[in-house]
């Protein structure tokens, strides 16, 4: 049986070969001594510590070894994990900038495995709330604990619990939302994948908690191993007595289903998502009532989404004082981001709320993956808003995000280097949600299109000064009168661009000009005459014969023609060919 698993993880990013190299041999002197049954070696995507070479981290002990060379190997295996003696010249005690919670046992478990899951206190919470906690006790440690859905709004935790828990209505229901639509957004995969049993667990302590005893995992089906790996885990559970009737000699009883998104956006608002599983069409409906009085069928639901229950049952197991020990006053524990776009080490993080935007932008993900500033950071998703690069300082919380125009959402982060244009950033979100709307009222439906077309017409060069009032005018109204947070949200993309970046705005509309070179109607391919060398190349390859001229006289460009494909550009050697 593995007692301990040895984790592997090359931070100085020298390329993957180092690490292979490193693993092999460790994997050698595992089995020179003989240990193979015992210990586990990983090679681990991340380990929360940056700039420190090769490290090794020994678990459960949590002894981190940094700076390791090949010839440490030995001696780490005779001393550290044969005789528990800690090696000082090789000791890390500086803590790591990613905290693991949510992401706890993603790729330190089997997912498929629920005996894996056991033997790293899965089911310890459950448990302990079923041998020792009243249901008002859980909700009161969730309390404790601060805990706030991690599926965008940020609404306590305990108190959704507490309103369900108090209608005296039956039955009742879980519904964990996996309905994970935001562009660039995997955190919730990456746990149903990683860590099924977590999320049932989760689950299950919170149907104890408010008297449920039905669920339901509503999953998009573009996640397809998402699905299986929950299947699986809910199918072991039962043949092991953890779901269905008096789980664990106890009067609990519940058991869970699983429904398919079939990838409309708007599913992820919770009544759409309750509409969708009842087999009607995914629209939302106004609120009140509230899904914890009258949700699925008309029977007080709970909904949380993924990361919030794989929270629930660390804070179970470990108390809502110690989760509450992370973070800031208002924003407990820790989030998980998916960082993508410019950046030079996209994926997954878990930090501690409270941390500095600039910290994971540079610190843990390394920055640009082009070497140029960061223009801005979108965080939200499609409905939220951009930060430009001189708010990078700011203190990552629900709180503070909103007070920057933009939104925690359930996680997504994407970077933006110099080379973004912020109008065509602007329109590519509002052309998602346009495009994901389900049209029921008329401020999202109506007031979205109007949007695009007046991002449409400033990108093409056919933008008037008035449209930037028209275009704030649009927003508030859709924000005031929209049905759901869709409708509401919008139209943050536009108003924190044009908050921060009204002069591109204004560059596109009066100069017709786009200083990125993204607008491809306002770009203008000439022929430096000074630096051609009369090849011909441009000439030759021009797809639309716009360029006209010889090897004697030179080459010039019809801009009536031109259709900015770029090709002439491509294929100069000289670098006679400007584009602006």
């Amino acid at each position: 049986m593995v007692k301990r698993i040895v984790l592997i993880k090359d931070t100085a990013a020298t390329g993957p070969d180092t690490t292979r190299d490193f693993y092999n041999r460790f994997l050698d002197g595992i089995r020179e001594h003989k240990l193979l049954d015992e210990i586990m070696v990983v090679r681990a995507a991340d380990l929360g510590y940056y700039g420190h070479g090769l490290v090794v981290k020994i678990m459960p002990n949590n002894i981190v070894y940094h700076n390791v060379q090949n010839t440490d190997i030995e001696r780490i295996i005779k001393s550290t994990i044969e005789k528990n003696q800690i090696l000082d010249d090789l000791i890390l005690n500086e803590k790591p900038k990613q905290i693991k919670v949510a992401l706890r046992n993603c790729g330190l478990i089997d997912p498929e495995n629920i005996n894996d899951y056991i033997a790293h206190d899965g089911y310890k919470a459950l448990s302990n709330v079923l041998l020792e906690f009243t249901p008002e006790k859980v909700i009161d440690e969730l309390k404790k604990s601060g805990l706030r859905g991690r599926g965008g709004a940020g609404y306590p935790t305990w108190m959704k619990w507490k309103a369900c828990r108090a209608s005296r209505s039956n039955p009742k229901y879980i519904i964990c939302n996996a309905d994970e639509g935001d562009p660039g957004a995997y955190m919730d995969r990456s746990i149903l994948e990683g860590d099924p049993y977590s999320i049932i667990e989760g689950m299950m302590i919170a149907a104890y908690a408010v008297g449920a005893s039905k669920g339901y995992f509503y999953i998009r089906a573009e996640y397809p191993l998402a699905v299986q790996r929950i299947d699986e885990a809910l199918t072991k559970c039962r043949e092991v007595g953890l779901l269905g009737e008096n789980i664990l000699d106890s009067k609990f009883s519940f058991d869970i289903d699983i429904r398919l998104g079939a990838g409309a956006f708007v599913c992820g608002e919770e009544t759409a998502l309750m509409a969708s599983i009842e087999g009607k069409r995914g629209t939302p409906h106004p609120r009140p009532p509230y899904p914890t009085g009258s949700g699925l069928w008309g029977q007080p639901t709970v909904i949380n989404n993924v990361e919030t229950l794989a929270n629930v049952p660390y804070i179970l197991c470990y108390g809502g004082d110690n989760f509450a020990k992370i973070g800031t006053n208002s924003s407990k524990g820790t989030k998980v981001f998916a960082v993508t776009g410019k950046i030079k080490n996209s994926g997954l993080v878990e930090v501690p709320m409270g941390i500095p935007l600039k910290e994971i932008i540079y610190d843990i993900c390394g920055g640009t993956i082009s070497g140029k500033d960061v223009k801005a950071v979108q965080t939200g998703g499609p409905s939220g808003g951009v930060i430009p690069n001189k708010n990078l300082d700011v203190l990552v919380d629900y709180d503070n995000l909103q007070k920057m125009g933009s939104i925690m959402g359930s996680g997504g982060m994407i970077v933006m280097d110099t080379d973004d244009c912020m109008v065509d950033i602007a329109k590519f979100y509002l052309g998602f949600c346009v495009e994901e709307s389900c049209g029921k009222c008329a401020p999202c439906r109506i007031g979205g299109f109007q949007i695009l077309q007046i991002l449409n017409r400033i990108t093409e060069g056919k933008g008037k000064i008035e449209d930037l009032a028209t275009l704030k005018r649009i927003a508030v109204s859709m924000q005031k009168a929209s049905l759901c947070g869709l409708g509401q949200n919008a139209p943050n993309p536009v108003v924190s661009t044009l908050n921060y970046f009204e002069e591109e705005y204004k560059e596109h509309i009066i100069n017709k000009r786009c200083r990125a070179g993204k607008c491809v109607a306002l770009l203008t391919y000439t022929i430096i005459q000074e630096k051609c060398k009369k090849c011909a190349l441009c000439f030759t390859n021009c797809p639309v014969k716009a360029i006209s001229g010889n090897r004697e006289t030179g080459y010039k460009i019809d801009q009536s023609l031109c259709t900015k494909c770029g090709k002439c550009k491509e294929v100069c050697k000289f670098k006679a060919v400007s584009k602006e």
